[in-house]
């Protein structure tokens, strides 16, 4: 595997919760999660279905319950090792899979549509925790 795809060490990734990091497609960056489960590791875009704008990890650490990934905002879940939307409105919908490898206790980006950026956030704000419209008061 390169180096340049090396995302993190299995281990680094929560049993109960998701490893944040950022992927590059050309000019634009986006945010991807893994999460751990029984049979290793999987990856996805880092937002619900329901509103793409709400980020399901903002940075420390996506919440998970009795094996199911849950959006704060709406309460949807998702199953940890399918994306499969279970509750919530988007129930049926499915996380966008990002493709990793796992060599050696290390997980590896395999997605061609993405190059490995950072780990951890974009840097870009999180829109979810405010309002869908602001005022200004002028």
């Amino acid at each position: 595997m390169d180096e340049d795809s090396r995302i993190a060490a299995v281990d680094e990734v929560p049993e109960d919760g998701s490893f944040l990091f950022t992927v590059r497609d050309g000019f634009d960056t986006g945010e991807a999660i893994l999460l751990r489960f029984d049979d290793g590791v999987v990856a996805f875009e880092n937002y619900c279905p329901h509103w793409r704008d709400v980020r399901l990890d903002k940075g420390s650490g996506a919440t998970c319950r009795d094996g199911e990934l849950v959006c704060e905002k709406h309460g949807a879940t998702f199953e940890s090792d399918t994306g499969h939307c279970t509750y919530g409105p988007c129930e049926g919908a499915v996380l966008e899979e990002v493709d990793v490898t796992t060599a050696d206790g290390t997980v590896y980006l395999t997605d061609d549509r993405y190059e490995f950026e950072n780990r951890g956030s974009s840097g870009d704000r999180d829109l979810s925790s405010r309002g869908r419209i602001g005022f200004s008061g002028q």
